[in-house]
């Protein structure tokens, strides 16, 4: 479970003390805010697997954090950790979009089982968790580790950020790729000097897979990228 990246916000000092302990100690890596703002700001800059929000929190509630991170983002799932118990209340965190909600107070094996449940369901819908790293598409074989596209014999050197680009695009093979997602996963922030960036190394992947026109890189406007290995060839 070490991979995995939680955000914690509780301004409870105890509690969310006793949390980090705890979830630390279950091998997951979590970073610790104690209001809604720097919560906000630590999610923009970096990834993160999985977000543990209390509602009532100082400068930025739960329910306002989700609703401007499912703005931009529909993957990372969120878990509502709160002392609400009312019915309104858990109906408006699913409608934001949360993926689960936790009522205080909570034993600490039933939310480690949530946090398990959510990341395992998570996994099999999200291809970016998987370990792959050797990909067949078209006519290339691409070796991640290598950062090698290879093509009937011939072999293209990729940088890190083609690399790790690539491999995404990958994953997701014939399915979109949601720009903000990539972006907080390779450049750990989606802002709008980082996607600018990011298009000229799709850019530059083009120009590496032109060889073979059955594969092509589909720009989807105002979300993303596709890439497409069943392309008709012009």
């Amino acid at each position: 479970m070490a991979s995995f990246k939680l955000l914690l916000v509780e301004d409870d000092p105890n509690l969310g003390q006793i949390l980090n302990e705890y979830l630390s100690l279950k091998g997951y890596e979590t970073r610790l805010c104690r209001d809604g703002e720097e919560g906000l700001n630590a999610f923009k800059s970096e990834p993160f697997d999985l977000c543990l929000f209390d509602i009532m929190l100082p400068k930025k509630d739960g329910f306002s954090m989700a609703k401007e991170i499912r703005r931009n983002d529909s993957v990372t799932p969120i878990m509502f950790l709160t002392a609400k118990s009312m019915k309104e209340d858990t109906i408006e965190g699913f409608k934001i979009g949360a993926d689960d909600y936790i009522t205080k107070p909570f034993s600490m094996e039933e939310l480690l089982l949530r946090i398990q449940a959510i990341l395992r369901r998570t996994g099999e819908k999200n291809p970016q968790f998987s370990d792959q790293k050797d990909f067949d598409f078209g006519s290339f074989h691409f070796d991640y580790d290598k950062q090698l596209l290879l093509e009937n014999g011939n072999q293209t050197k990729l940088t890190s950020k083609e690399s790790e680009l690539l491999r995404l695009l990958c994953l997701h093979v014939n399915q979109p790729l949601d720009r903000s997602t990539a972006l907080k996963m390779i450049w750990r922030d989606d802002s709008y000097f980082n996607a600018r960036s990011m298009d000229v190394y799709i850019a530059k992947l083009r120009k590496h897979l032109k060889v073979d026109p059955t594969v092509q890189i589909m720009t989807l406007h105002g979300s993303g990228f596709k890439l497409i290995t069943n392309a008709q060839p012009e």
